[in-house]
């Protein structure tokens, strides 16, 4: 059993001592504290966690219900059971509205105050357990979404949660493909700060002259376009935390009024003559050296030692092989509720195959192979026949675009393009598949309108007629 600690406070101080060297004969592994001022309690009560506060009501320099209004403030959850002379129900009364869990009138005998105190320390086991309770609830949802079992792997949960408790700034690096993201939300999702949504910025997809406005805001007609006021992101990760994602990539013209926001902890808008102040912890990824970018003078060391005040690395795919069955199967089973179908049977020598190879793009590269892997299995089973159809594919796809070989290859926006509308067709031909053609059927199982899927088939030049069982 746990052992439990309590803490008395009253202005008797032979009522103290009584107390102190009789109740620990009542209560079995209960630590009790004493005070006989208020005001040193309170700093008591900040310092600890305690599982019962009982204490008098009348007392100088700070009665009990001004204590007690104190006390919920610093543990909103604290269990206190009151002392008041015979004839203060009425004080009695308001202290339980105002949070105090049980009262007992004095003169007092001892076995009563026993079962008051019994009862209230039930009542604070209860409360822990269910704050326990749903903290490893909490912290099991944020980390469904990694899979591993590695060495590795295990340190980064461990460095998650050990970060998640402070609110230090914290540099995510890894390669592409590696979960930067996904660390970052682990962070906060763990932190005190989770109460508010994580705010992100795609810094390397906001040219030059707008992010410092979507950063820091602006006001109305500080420049052309600027129609309205805007808070800006830091304003608006404000008591929560602000996601740098790529910072590598942030001009250094921003750099250096970023690195004035974290030093400050204010941000001037656009167009506006006074500061704000923020208070935003600051979570940022890469995926390039700094250090190299430091040398070369596009990124400000000041700002690199703000930014990495502790630091993470996700680990690349080659360093956690041995988790490739883990991550197959858990991207089946998304792929699968994805299409709405059941999940494939991996079979071993695909997943020997897949621990075989080399994956550049790491683990995103593995979940888009899989996903096509799905897609293209012709039953329920995902064999080497599916595996050799997409290597085929893949390789059909490189040479024709001229990624073969090293002189060319492919503009993003082309690329991009081609592997949606290569997906949005296999998702398609899968769908109608099964449902036999019925378009409204579809949609609704792909969750979207029929107009919708309709404008997609005409698109791909797919006929959903050829799809529907013939008798």
């Amino acid at each position: 059993m746990q052992e439990l600690n309590m803490l008395i406070v009253d202005d008797e101080k032979d009522m103290l001592d009584g107390l102190k060297r009789i109740l620990p004969y009542e209560l079995d592994q209960t630590e009790i504290k004493v005070s006989s001022n208020p005001i040193k309690a309170l700093e008591l009560i900040r310092q600890n966690q305690f599982d019962l506060i009982l204490m008098d009501v009348r007392m100088p320099e700070m009665d009990g219900i001004e204590l007690l209004e104190k006390v919920k403030q610093v543990d909103p959850d604290a269990t206190i059971v009151m002392m008041t002379a015979y004839g203060s129900i009425e004080t009695a009364v308001q202290a339980i509205k105002m949070g105090a869990y049980d009262f007992i009138t004095k003169p007092f005998d001892i076995p009563d105050l026993v079962r008051h105190i019994k009862k209230g320390l039930e009542r604070s086991s209860l409360i822990r357990e269910n704050m326990d309770l749903r903290k490893k609830i909490s912290e099991k949802s944020v980390f469904e979404d990694f899979v591993g079992q590695t060495p590795p792997m295990k340190r980064l949960y461990e460095t998650i949660q050990s970060l998640a408790h402070t609110d230090y700034s914290v540099l995510i690096r890894g390669e592409s493909g590696t979960g930067k993201e996904l660390v970052a939300r682990a962070i906060h999702s763990l932190s005190s700060r989770s109460d508010r949504p994580l705010v992100t910025v795609n810094c390397p997809a906001i040219p030059e002259h707008l992010l410092e406005s979507e950063l820091f805001g602006h006001k109305k007609g500080s420049f052309t376009g600027a129609l309205k006021d805007h808070k800006g992101l830091f304003v608006e990760a404000s008591g929560s935390s602000l996601l740098l994602d790529e910072i590598a990539d942030i001009p250094v013209t921003i750099q250096t009024k970023l690195l004035r926001a974290l030093q400050e902890q204010e941000i001037r808008p656009l167009g506006s003559s006074r500061n704000l102040r923020v208070d935003a912890r600051i979570l940022s990824t890469t995926n390039q050296d700094l250090e190299e970018k430091i040398k070369d003078k596009s990124f400000r060391e000041d700002l690199f030692y703000r930014l990495n005040v502790v630091s993470v690395s996700t680990p690349p795919l080659r360093e956690i092989m041995e988790d490739i069955p883990l991550l197959v199967h858990h991207f089946n089973r998304k792929v699968a509720e994805e299409l709405g179908s059941e999940p494939r049977k991996i079979s071993t020598p695909v997943l020997d195959s897949l621990m075989r190879r080399e994956w550049p793009g790491n683990v995103r590269e593995l979940q888009n192979f899989v996903r096509r892997m799905v897609v293209f299995s012709a039953g329920d089973q995902v064999d080497m026949a599916t595996l050799q159809a997409v290597d085929n594919q893949n390789h059909s796809r490189s040479s024709s675009n001229g990624l073969s070989g090293l002189d060319g290859a492919e503009l993003y926006a082309e690329a991009k393009s081609r592997v949606v509308n290569q997906f949005t067709e296999n998702y398609v031909r899968e769908i109608l598949s099964k449902t036999s053609g019925n378009i409204s059927h579809a949609a609704k199982l792909a969750g979207m309108s029929r107009v919708a899927l309709q404008k997609i088939l005409r698109r791909l030049e797919i006929d959903s007629n050829g799809f529907r069982e013939r008798v």
